[in-house]
């Protein structure tokens, strides 16, 4: 089947230079990449993994504690 896909210009020619390092056809390059995405969502999906979100400082504000602060982020709110 014929079809027409927009790719930027970089991944394009990336891909050309693949193909042509591993003597492969550009077609060639592309199925196996597809295959290869489409085979990796039938597997087991990663497990979530929560972002590190740390910042520098020294903790809480003097003064106060957490549920001052939990009553500050309420306040005004019908909390």
């Amino acid at each position: 089947m014929k079809t027409t896909v927009k790719l930027p210009a970089r991944l394009l020619g990336a891909a050309k230079r693949f193909a042509a390092a591993h003597e492969m056809t550009l077609r060639e390059v592309i199925e196996t990449g597809l295959r290869q995405v489409l085979a990796s969502e039938r597997s087991t999906p990663r497990p979530f993994r929560l972002k590190h979100c740390a910042f520098k400082g020294k903790g809480l504000a003097p003064g106060l504690d957490w549920p001052q602060i939990r009553d500050r982020i309420y306040q005004g709110r019908g909390a």
